[in-house]
């Protein structure tokens, strides 16, 4: 590919906050690069980023792009923000995130680019955590914040990255993955890819891109019939459920909440016993997968095992953020029906009276085409309680509201603002009720907010 950094000095970042550029701007910033950046959100990622010794403009105006021979913004900037007007009319290069992202996944010969409709963050940080333990100075990129980087991305010096390979409107084709990881293809931003065969195909494609290994979903129909279709040179590796995949688990145990342990199998021998400080069936799969990309990269079994008994869950993962009056809150991710049902099905099988899913549906297309699969997964819980739909990059073409999901799900509740549904929860939540939010929005608010209600009732 061209290498537009060649000759390039000062490089300007247009939203450096955000969880993909923050990694971005380390890794570039310790390449040596002069970085500036905007953003018009204060965050603690805002100031790492000032910690770092990179200038940060507070709000985004034509003027801070002054001096810069390249400026990156990201996809969520929109078309009439000022800064990307003059960026665009300045004749400097200009590009969008996932460009730079490609570029750099090629300076790496072991860029491992994990992939799939569900799960990539964990996976991603679970890899993480076993190249940390392997004593691999890697750099990555994560769709999410880990505590044991300090954040959602890390610039090391070796020929070690791991990053997430974001399907969406194919970004992830930009990418030079060495060893790629499919996890599953499930039907999700069909407003861009139209059909499954057209999904199917881009990660044919990605499959094709990788140059040593694919790590594949031996349990997943539509993950094998992508690669079986890529042509790919690289090295097929499967892992799954059961003993026909190269990589399995056998003998799970849920030994509490937050805990389960199993074999790892490989080829029908135990490899290692693995433990996992979260919950849920989907996580051991993650787990698995995060092991066969390594252990089929030269890492030891020690650090498998050492490396998933450290990992406690990224943020916003089934992340258990307090336990009040007997009441738990946990946040997670989950936006698609599936990973909504998973979460759910996890979050039910653990020792809760109740459990509450307090979900803000995001964008208006995936709440019309997936409805059904919505009231599907979102009725496993006890009570549900919905938000606005948040429309992010969309117009509300669809003519679809909340309401229209609440209707279908026995008892459900909706509210227009967080307040509203903060304050409804926290007056009908009991002792031994655990409350789920679900969302990759703003929904985390609804859980701080509950949080703090609880806390003052709990004092008084």
């Amino acid at each position: 590919m061209v290498d537009f950094l060649t000759g390039k000095k000062h490089i300007h970042f247009i939203g450096i906050g955000g969880s993909g550029m923050y990694p971005l701007a380390q890794i570039l910033h310790s390449q040596g690069y002069y970085l500036t950046g905007s953003d018009n959100n204060e965050t603690a990622t805002l100031d790492a980023v000032r910690k770092m010794g990179i200038p940060v403009y507070f709000g985004q105006r034509a003027e801070n792009i002054e001096g810069a021979d390249l400026i990156v913004h990201t996809a969520a900037i929109m078309e009439d923000n000022p800064e990307l007007i003059a960026a665009r009319n300045s004749g400097v290069l200009t590009v969008e995130r996932s460009e730079l992202l490609g570029l750099v996944t090629s300076w790496y010969s072991k860029a491992f680019c994990v992939s799939g409709t569900h799960g990539k963050t964990t996976t991603t940080s679970m890899l993480t955590h076993i190249l940390l333990a392997a004593g691999i100075d890697l750099s990555a990129v994560i769709g999410g914040k880990l505590k044991a980087i300090g954040g959602s991305g890390r610039a090391g010096r070796s020929e070690y990255m791991v990053c997430e390979a974001c399907e969406f409107v194919d970004t992830f084709l930009k990418l030079f993955p060495n060893i790629s990881i499919v996890l599953n293809i499930d039907r999700d931003h069909l407003d861009y890819f139209k059909t499954m065969e057209n999904l199917k195909l881009s990660f044919s494609k990605f499959c094709k891109k990788t140059t040593d290994i694919v790590i594949a979903n031996g349990s997943d129909a539509n993950t094998m019939e992508a690669v079986s279709a890529s042509g790919t040179a690289a090295r097929v590796i499967t892992f799954g459920k059961t003993p026909d995949c190269d990589f399995y688990p056998e003998n799970i145990d849920h030994k509490a909440d937050f805990l389960t342990e199993f074999d790892l199998m490989r080829h029908g021998e135990l490899l290692t016993h693995i433990a996992i400080h979260v919950p849920g069936l989907h996580n051991v799969y993650n787990a698995v997968a995060a092991c066969a990309a390594a252990y089929s990269a030269g890492i030891p079994v020690e650090a498998l095992r050492e490396g998933l008994d450290k990992f406690g869950g990224a943020m916003r993962r089934f992340e258990r953020l307090a336990e009040i009056d007997g009441v738990t809150v946990v946040d997670d991710y989950a936006h698609h029906p599936a990973e909504i049902a998973a979460t759910l099905k996890t979050a039910k099988e653990m020792s809760f009276r109740r459990v509450w899913a307090v979900h803000q549906p995001f964008t208006y297309s995936r709440t019309a085409m997936l409805l059904d699969e919505f009231v599907r997964a979102l009725s496993i819980a006890d009570r549900v309680v919905l938000t606005e739909i948040m429309g992010s990059r969309e117009k509300n073409t669809y003519n679809i509201y909340s309401k229209d999901l609440a209707a279908k799900i026995d008892g459900c509740v909706w509210f227009t603002g967080m307040e509203e549904v903060a304050q409804y929860v926290a007056a009908n939540v009991q002792p031994g009720d655990m409350v789920i939010t679900l969302g990759c929005g703003d929904i985390y608010k609804a859980a701080d907010r509950i949080i703090e209600i609880l806390k003052e009732k709990e004092t008084h």
